[in-house]
This record gives structure tokens, sequence and C-alpha cells, in this order.
């Protein structure tokens, strides 16, 4: 997917590591580290996607956003902050945000809220939006949906167990650290162990294969980390 997205953050490591995956990802990114170039550059070519943190130097991005919308800017905007006060929430989504991101975040969950906003941006274009559906044996994963069904039946799994096997999925083929998967699914400071991501296999094998003990598509690497194949 493509797209053109702003990323309006004051945190440079925090924006570096956003843009670098963002633009894995294959999007165009744009980033501006307070309040005034942020909104100088909404305004001079409007993004796919504003990603729009709150607590900047300059104008702060509840100004932002109130003068980008008071100004007719109809793109989609994900505000991204470490303010999760349910009043903040609420006054974002009375100013007209799309979405709201509390950090500390999963890298993963921002990518699928990312390509959800542009995803119904690109439907609202073209008058069609067609789903990403993942699959493998007799289970499918309808990622926006964030639904996993095994044999037509839906199967319960965590929000970290489902990003993890998106993550693993996506990865196919290759073997991914443990470390690597914690970075990518717990977030770049998450606080957590590798034995974490080695719990959450254990569920997506008992749910997910036919065999936990000898699993098909969820293979250990020894000392390393873990594979999916197909």
């Amino acid at each position: 997917m493509s797209g053109r997205i702003l990323l309006v953050e004051d945190n440079e490591e925090l924006a570096a590591g956003i843009r670098h995956n963002l633009e894995l990802e294959g999007y165009l990114v744009e980033w501006r580290a307070d309040g005034p170039s942020g909104l100088e550059a909404a305004r001079a070519e409007p993004p796919d996607l504003l990603v729009l943190d709150v607590m900047l130097p300059g104008l702060d991005g509840f100004q932002i956003l109130r003068a980008l919308r008071d100004e007719g800017f109809d793109r989609p905007v994900l505000i991204l902050t470490a303010r999760g006060e349910e009043s903040d929430k609420v006054r974002g989504f009375r100013l007209n945000a799309d979405q709201y991101v509390t950090k500390p975040f999963g890298l993963l969950e921002l990518l699928e809220r990312v390509r959800s906003l542009l995803r119904r941006t690109s439907g609202r274009e073209s008058g069609a939006e067609a789903p990403e559906v993942l699959a493998f044996g007799n289970v499918q994963v309808d990622v926006a949906a964030r639904r996993v069904t095994r044999e037509s039946a839906d199967v319960g799994l965590t929000p970290r167990a489902f990003d993890l096997l998106v993550a693993l999925m996506r990865h196919e083929g290759r073997v991914v650290s443990r470390h690597d998967l914690l970075r990518e699914v717990w977030g770049h400071r998450a606080a957590v162990v590798t034995r974490t991501v080695d719990s959450h296999v254990s569920e997506l094998r008992q749910k997910l294969e036919t065999d936990p003990a000898h699993p098909e598509h969820i293979h250990t690497v020894w000392k390393v980390g873990y594979r999916f194949d197909r």
C-alpha cells in the first residue's frame, strides 16, 4: 500500500523508528518536530494521513487539528500521545480525529491502524475496499476486522497473540528473533521479557495447529526465534 504520511512528533528517537517502519511498508513519510512547522506542512501539501502527537512545542496537537478541520482539511488524522485520559480522547474525537493511539504502543498496532485509515480513504475514492485476508491451512485471518477463523469457526485470540500471528505471517519463511518480535508487536520500549513471546506462541499453537506438539506452521528455531511457514 502506498500513501503520503505527515508525522508530527517531537521525540526524535520515536519519530525515527516510526518513520523507518512506515517507509518499509512503502509509505512516503514527511517528519516535523514541532507544532508550527507541522501545521505549515499540512497546509502546504495535505498528506493522505496525518499522524499527530499532542504534546508538541509551539502548538499542541489539538490546536493543529482544530485549525486544520476549521480550514476544511478532510484527510484522516491519527492522534499519537502519552496522554491517555478519557477526557483527552473525547476532546480528540470531538475535533474529528479518526484514531487515537496511546503510548507506549505496539508497532504492529500502529501499522494496522495506519493501513486501516488509508484503506478507508482509498475505498472512498475508488468506491471499493478490499479486505486484507491472510490464510494458511484451514485458518483465515481478517487483518482489518482482527478476526481469526479455523474451519469457519471463530478463534478467540488475545490482542497480542493476534498481532504476533500477523507479524509472523508477514515474515513468512524468515527466522524472526524474539527481540525483533518484541519490538514489532510490543513496541520499541516494551517492558516485557522474551518468555512473553514464547507464551503467546504457545497460545497460537494450541488454538491453530492440528498438533501443537509438532507444529506445521509456527516453528521454533533453537536459540534464535521463530519461523512461520504456510
